[in-house]
């Protein structure tokens, strides 16, 4: 008796392990995609976050950082990622690809709002329609706040996206956005309300510069996402660590920094209304100019 259990003490030594050993055959560490982050000390932040990830679901944590989303959704659907903080639009587009895996929480809610804005001293636009023939600065192609809801609003006015402004420019980042409009490069941007009000809060004598004009319905707030073949007891380690951040003094820290409450599990539905404008925009892209 006292043999076997001897024998048994190793085995059961190694059993947390084997969670690890699925790991460690994927690839080692768990690789999370980001694009820009709106910080000033973003590398700080990720160096704490990483490390406060690591903690809770014991194995290193890679953060990889790109300059779009499109850039990081195919190194997801090529396996090179493993989980990444992307927009709802990527998301409903790859959803067959994709995996929701946790939502932010912003203001007590899984939501978020596109702000149309323009720069303090025009006190004249009232709508998207006033910026007819004008510089506007959209954030990444593949944005809903900064690209699709814009483009929704003027297929619905019944305008053509591709003829209504002077000229567009992409900043490749909603926080750039806000920058190109202080600065007058652009007479117009659309931008992640999240952003804007966290900019607000963190560097008023930048948001000062700018006067938001409109604010879209709420969306669901861009979410977390894993491929598919992420490994079950993977995604549950993560997605645990997420939802339970709000918890405990350090995530509150992180969290706070990022100006969120939390995440919560959410629901695919939460982005059906991205899902409903990707096909207004998608039918009208089809459609022959007059």
């Amino acid at each position: 008796m006292r043999r076997r259990n001897v024998l048994l003490l190793p085995l059961a030594a190694a059993l947390p392990r084997l969670a690890f050993a699925q790991r460690d055959e994927a690839g080692g560490d768990i690789r999370i995609g980001l694009t820009p982050v709106f910080l000033d000390d973003q590398v700080a932040f990720l160096n704490d976050w990483r490390a406060y990830l690591e903690a809770r679901i014991r194995a290193p944590v890679r953060f990889i950082q790109r300059g779009s989303y499109r850039e990081i959704v195919d190194l997801l659907r090529k396996g090179e990622l493993d989980f990444a903080w992307v927009c709802g639009y990527p998301f409903v587009r790859h959803l067959r690809e994709l995996r929701l895996l946790a939502v932010p929480l912003f203001r007590g809610k899984p939501l978020y709002r596109s702000y149309l804005i323009v720069p303090t001293p025009d006190v004249r636009t009232r709508s998207i329609l006033d910026l007819r023939g004008r510089v506007f600065a959209y954030s990444d192609p593949d944005s809903n706040s900064g690209y699709l809801y814009p483009t929704y609003s003027l297929v619905k006015l019944n305008e053509r996206p591709s003829a209504f402004f002077g000229r567009t420019f992409f900043t490749w980042a909603h926080r750039k956005v806000v920058d190109a409009v202080a600065a007058g490069l652009a007479q117009g941007g659309a931008v992640d309300g999240y952003v804007w009000e966290t900019l607000q809060k963190l560097q008023p004598q930048l948001t000062v510069k700018t006067r938001v004009v409109d604010k879209s319905p709420e969306f669901g707030f861009p979410p977390f996402v894993a491929r598919q073949s992420v490994a079950k007891p993977i995604f549950a380690d993560l997605q645990r660590a997420l939802l339970q951040m709000s918890g405990d003094a350090e995530g509150k820290a992180l969290l706070q920094r990022l100006n969120l409450d939390g995440f919560a599990a959410g629901e695919d539905k939460l982005f059906d209304g991205i899902a409903a404008m990707v096909k207004v925009v998608d039918a009208a892209s089809h459609v022959a100019p007059a």
